[in-house]
């Protein structure tokens, strides 16, 4: 139901120490997270540090945002994801619908339907992470490019994630401010009608017209090709003790090379990297040879020169538990444990028994060692691993499979119970049986005690960094509520927009909140712009559900960068795009879902 603002808030006429100081805290925040030099829990705990030294944020409510309910959903929204993938209810429905022969067009509309749908129900990270693997699959059994389908099934989890309460974040956050300051919260299903309208019209465009316009890399070209072709590695294999090309030249090595699709880059010696190519280097055993292959030809020119891998004692170690090798790949992303750091720095080797055999970055060349090469999100890994601990492995890491194999369904027997105990959850929510923190909580409790989750599952799932952001930027979002700052953003908004019609304000608003998402964290976007919001609707004398939900539309359509959500990163590196490449898409479905939203909150949610 509609809840109009209770009065009209006064304009302040000047900015208090308070405000100051929390607006160049907020400033200092987006600054950061434009550099991107530190990850964005860390910056926002820091700044919610800072704001409790300065007296802007009270002591005893410095750690409130760690039990607030839209953090406590967010954190249970993981699990119940986590529980509906292990009983294989993702995967019912992919291996029943994805079909590798149809058309791109209708591989896309398939896929982004299904994205979409499970979107609505699950964290739309982890409905990417579970269909992205499927759609590398069908390109490459359709001989196409994956880039052709990766973004375009991105940015459909990302608008069928606006459908539900629990789809995203931002709809968690403006429903807890709305029961805050109006209130009353928004129900399950009240951004349905048009967050339901939004995504068709955003699927319907993505699948028709979106797709087509999406550069062709030649890099996005290899991309599509079966996994041995998927990317060239830069790997290292090293001449062991007793080998016959002790005493050759690198250069001697070349014709090999070629002969098995090798490129010789250098040479590494006790550690350090001999500049150039190193052609006329004299081997001695210990050095490494620096090479860029696809996987099967790294093995292939392995053998054909008895060399070993860059790691021999570990290798050793992996041969000798008899349980068999297996060589896969995976996507590195920015909650990956092995992000920012090296394969030598977390362990890999002697914690997981698994050896780093190379690294894809597209566009760049390592030229360190690959296992001291510092790994970022978009990475792909070569990685050999115990045949029986792939999955282990690619959990422990947090990283993507581009393969079904590291998330394989564990109980099948399962899945009806699984669909069954989280129906029954969002039932109970939806017509007000249950409070959803407690009714998603019952949903963990049952998993667990049915075993579709083990007891450490709760916690190996939980996006502690997401967690870490939500619980520090709440106190800082109620201190700039409290403290008259959101009042005097939104009376600079209104001002701006004198004289405008109030659907023209809602536009102006939705255009600042979708242009902030796009470079911002949309949690973070949805924190601030959501009281925003709610003041100009006050000094509007209008009703706010209206402003909150055009926020909450907004904050979550990132689609011009790779920066903006995500699930626009996890696609970067396997579907080989640029920086670039997003806007040419996102651009024209950014200004199709206001067009489409603005008539639909006006006519769902009137003034």
């Amino acid at each position: 139901m509609p809840v109009t603002p209770r009065g009209v808030a006064a304009k302040p006429k000047t900015m208090t120490n308070d405000q100051i100081i929390l607006f160049a805290l907020f400033f200092a925040v987006f600054a950061m997270l434009l550099w991107g030099r530190f990850r964005y829990d860390l910056v926002a705990f820091s700044a919610l540090m800072a704001g409790v030294v300065l007296g802007v944020v009270p002591t005893k409510d410095a750690f409130s945002g760690f039990g607030h309910p839209a953090t406590l959903v967010v954190a249970l929204v993981l699990i119940v994801s986590a529980g509906l993938v292990r009983s294989g209810a993702v995967f019912l429905i992919t291996r029943t619908l994805v079909d590798s022969t149809r058309s791109l067009g209708g591989h896309i509309a398939l896929m982004g339907g299904i994205g979409g749908v499970l979107s609505a129900f699950m964290n739309n990270v982890a409905a990417l992470a579970l269909l992205m693997p499927v759609d590398i699959q069908a390109a490459r059994k359709a001989g196409r490019a994956p880039g052709l389908s990766l973004m375009p099934l991105s940015f459909a989890t990302i608008l069928g994630g606006m459908v539900t309460l629990i789809g995203t974040p931002p709809n968690i956050i403006i429903a807890t401010i709305r029961e805050k300051q109006l209130g009353q919260p928004f129900a399950m299903f009240d951004f349905a009608p048009v967050g339901g309208i939004t995504a068709l019209a955003g699927l319907a465009f993505v699948a028709l017209i979106g797709w087509r316009l999406i550069p062709r890399h030649p890099e996005a070209a290899e991309a599509g090709k079966p996994s041995e072709d998927f990317a060239d590695y830069i790997a290292e294999l090293t001449v062991p003790e007793g080998s016959p090309h002790i005493g050759k030249r690198l250069g001697e090595l070349y014709e090999v090379a070629d002969k098995n699709d090798i490129a010789i880059l250098g040479l590494v010696r006790d550690g350090a990297r001999r500049y150039g190519t190193s052609k006329n280097a004299v081997l001695k055993a210990g050095d490494a040879l620096v090479l860029e292959a696809a996987p099967e030809a790294l093995d292939e020119f392995r053998a054909a020169l008895s060399l070993t891998f860059s790691d021999e004692k570990r290798e050793e170690l992996l041969r000798a538990d008899g349980a068999g090798l297996a060589v896969i790949e995976v996507v590195v992303t920015d909650q990956s444990r092995i992000n920012g750091k090296t394969a030598q720095s977390i362990g890999l080797a002697w914690r997981q028994r698994t050896v780093l055999m190379g690294i894809s970055r597209r566009g760049k060349r390592i030229t360190k060692q690959v296992r001291k090469t510092p790994i970022r999100t978009g990475d792909i890994l070569l990685l050999l691993v115990p045949q029986d601990s792939i999955g282990d492995v690619t959990e422990w890491l947090g990283a993507l499979p581009l393969a079904a194999r590291g998330l394989a369904v564990t109980e099948d027997r399962k899945v009806w119970l699984a669909i069954g105990l989280f129906g029954a959850a969002v039932l109970a929510a939806s017509v007000g049986w249950l409070y959803l923190p407690v009714a998603l909580g019952l949903v963990v409790i049952a998993f667990v005690a049915t075993k579709i989750l083990q007891l450490p599952d709760i916690y190996t799932h939980i996006e502690w960094p997401v967690i870490v952001l939500l619980g520090s930027m709440i106190p800082l979002g109620s201190a700039l509520e409290t403290s008259g700052g959101t009042t005097l953003i939104a009376n600079g908004l209104t001002d701006l927009t004198a004289g405008f019609p109030p659907w023209a304000i809602l536009t102006v608003l939705m255009i600042v909140t979708m242009t902030l998402s796009d470079v911002l964290n949309n949690t973070a976007t949805a924190i601030v712009l959501a009281p925003v919001g709610i003041r100009m609707a006050e000094t509007l004398g209008v009703n706010a559900d209206p402003f909150l939900m055009a926020v909450a539309v907004a904050a979550s359509c990132a689609f011009l960068t790779p920066i903006g959500h995500k699930n626009n990163t996890l696609v970067l590196g396997p579907g080989g795009y640029g920086f670039g490449d997003y806007w040419r898409m996102g651009l024209p479905l950014e200004i199709l879902v206001v067009a489409v939203s603005v008539p639909a909150i006006l006519t769902f949610w009137p003034f």
